[in-house]
């Protein structure tokens, strides 16, 4: 297949998520010879394209439509409010005593406080990072974090413990290593291997005795499991009432769950109990040094805690899980919190793109962004190859320049350019399979080249079979700084209006001069000058005192 017929670019990272007998290419044709029916089929169940369609018999009656309907308040049958019918005497809604009424509705739980998130497996990002390297190509980091979490089998779900302020863990996690389950409390977790995997740590045997005495006309039953608790008189009753409540319905409150046995009268069921009285169930343990006798699934419970609790199930402060497993593997209210992650990377995986970026940079991959918009991993960043500085081959110089002349250039194109391959001859026999023929050395000399010129970053291979230049680096743009204005300017202004207007005075007082035009450089604004009148005027005035 030639690289613009490949549509889909990732299609060789998937294939290296698969075994290698799965990369194999499959050329069977099962369908080659189907030739497929080309009569019209109708529309349902059987093969009805033959059968004429039906004749409209209902053209000239008169049905009402949703339009013919009253609308409008003033049109309704009752002619007022609608609201009025649901409300009481008070203005009250009355209560839903039918829908809102639920016996075993209680408070809404917390929200666990647990951390849930995903990140890549990591034998399927090393599998990544080789394919990235032999093959030299560069692809979107994006679409590789969508092609991850596409499968369950890609990626890891890692649950996280939250500490409060005080240090201590808010929500535990229980680890029970039987079948790898995380739960969120010790009594689950032993719940569920003694469901689950009784007969690995004990065997039941029955041991037949004398059926109870006296005359018994009816029996309780449970009225969701219906499991026969016996008469209510009878002296077991109470215990395993409360044995099966702890055992199974757990979450119900007592009250409501004994309210759900009921009393049969049946003589069969009767029968059935007594049958089940005449045998006494014994629990012996398995796989210990010393043989024990349990006579109640109470005592299992404390003889487990006792043996086995400490060995198979542990508290941790984090666990992962496959992504195809975690739902077999966890309660629903964790299960809930990995829908809540998964749905945000679906949309934007950028913590997955984080993680992603640290293992691939450990694997010596580098990161640029194709025109500064998409982020892109390939074996070397762009290098820019200046042809006129430096020495190079000149097969080389003809690849390069041949790829910057052609427009959405290939590897199919470079070397059909310089080492066309030759046709080879029609097969002797039809029996003949066919070989691909060895590479000629100017092909391999031509694919060498490439080699080089990709994996040094001076020609850019993308994940569609593109291929281009590294571009010429710009150079960095200068800031224009903007003029701001100076103080020191003003002063040579403030000294010619004070020339304009005021003439010089005398020379009696220079350190008097040097100091107003001092204070005037370092005012904005210049002080209005002296009249320099001021003397004449003092020496018109005491001419006539004189006199």
């Amino acid at each position: 297949m030639s690289d613009q017929e490949n549509t889909d670019p990732l299609k060789d990272l998937e294939m290296a998520f698969l075994p290698q007998w799965a990369q194999e290419p499959n050329d069977a044709k099962p369908y080659a010879d189907f030739s497929g029916d080309d009569r019209p089929r109708g529309r349902g169940r059987g093969d009805w394209g033959d059968r004429p369609r039906r004749r409209d018999d209902n053209r000239g009656r008169d049905f009402k439509g949703r339009g013919d309907r009253p609308r409008g308040r003033d049109e309704r049958r009752d002619g007022g409010d609608r609201r009025q019918k649901f409300q009481n005497r008070d203005g009250k809604r009355p209560q839903n005593r039918k829908g809102n009424f639920r016996r075993n509705d209680g408070p809404p739980r917390p929200p666990l406080e647990i951390d849930a998130s995903i990140r890549p497996e990591k034998n399927g990002v090393e599998a990544l990072a080789k394919q990235i390297k032999n093959s030299g190509r560069a692809y979107p980091l994006f679409d590789i974090a969508r092609l991850i979490i596409a499968k369950g089998e890609r990626y890891e779900v890692v649950f996280q413990t939250k500490r409060k302020e005080d240090g201590t863990v808010a929500q535990p996690l229980f680890f029970c290593q039987v079948d790898e389950t995380v739960w969120l409390s010790e009594e689950q977790a032993i719940d569920h291997v003694l469901s689950r995997h009784f007969e690995t740590f004990y065997k039941t045997e029955k041991t037949e005795i004398d059926p109870p005495k006296g005359t018994y006309t009816f029996v309780a039953q449970c009225g969701m499991s219906d499991e026969i608790l016996g008469p209510p008189n009878y002296h077991g009753y109470q215990e395993k009432l409360r044995s099966l409540h702890a055992e199974r319905f757990a979450r119900l409150p007592f009250d409501v769950f004994k309210s759900r046995v009921k009393i049969v009268h049946d003589e069969e069921v009767v029968n059935k109990w007594i049958e089940e009285q005449s045998y006494k169930t014994e629990y012996i343990t398995i796989n210990l040094p010393e043989e024990a006798r349990l006579d109640s699934r109470d005592a299992v419970r404390s003889h487990f805690r006792e043996h086995h609790l400490g060995n198979l199930i542990a508290s941790v402060d984090s666990i992962a899980l496959k992504g195809n497993v975690y739902t077999r593997k966890s309660p629903p209210r964790m299960q809930n919190l990995v829908r809540r992650a998964f749905e945000e990377q679906r949309r934007f995986p950028i913590k997955v793109v984080n993680m992603l970026s640290q293992e691939f940079s450990s694997h010596g991959l580098q990161f640029f962004k194709r025109k500064k918009s998409v982020t892109h991993v390939s074996v070397s960043r762009p290098h820019h190859l200046d042809l006129e500085n430096t020495p190079v081959s000149e097969s080389i110089r003809d690849i390069v320049s041949f790829i910057i002349d052609t427009e959405n250039c290939t590897r199919r194109d470079v070397l059909e350019k310089f080492a066309p391959q030759p046709e080879a001859p029609e097969a002797a026999g039809e029996g003949d399979e066919k070989q691909d023929a060895p590479l000629s050395p100017e092909r391999t000399a031509v694919l060498s080249d490439l080699h080089w010129l990709v994996h040094q970053g001076h020609v850019i291979e993308y994940a569609n079979g593109q291929m281009e230049v590294a571009p010429k680096p710009q150079p960095p743009q200068q800031k224009k700084k903007k003029p701001k204005p100076e103080k020191k300017e003003e002063a040579p202004a403030a000294e010619e209006v004070k020339a304009e207007t005021t003439p010089a005075e005398p020379a009696t007082e220079p350190a008097k001069e040097e100091g107003q035009a001092l204070g005037q450089a370092e005012s904005t604004e210049p002080s209005e000058p002296e009249p320099a009148e001021d003397e004449p005027a003092k020496e018109e005035a005491s001419a006539p005192a004189a006199e």
